[in-house]
């Protein structure tokens, strides 16, 4: 019986230790990916652009 407990005690700690990792993880992910105000306006830019020759290629077919 005590080397059920010991077992379930290990899956208690890798659960939990799995957790923290992927929070971790998560976390320096979105620290890593950040956007400048520049980078922004140009992407925001290009979005419009894109758009706006859509809405002309649209408008052409009819």
């Amino acid at each position: 019986m005590e080397h059920q407990a010991l077992g379930d005690s290990l899956w208690v700690f890798v659960i939990i230790g799995g957790f923290i990792i992927l929070g971790v993880a998560i976390a320096i992910a979105k620290m890593r990916n950040k956007v400048t105000p520049e980078q922004e306006r140009m992407t925001e830019e290009a979005t419009h652009r894109l758009y706006e020759e859509q809405s002309r290629e649209d408008a052409a077919r009819g």
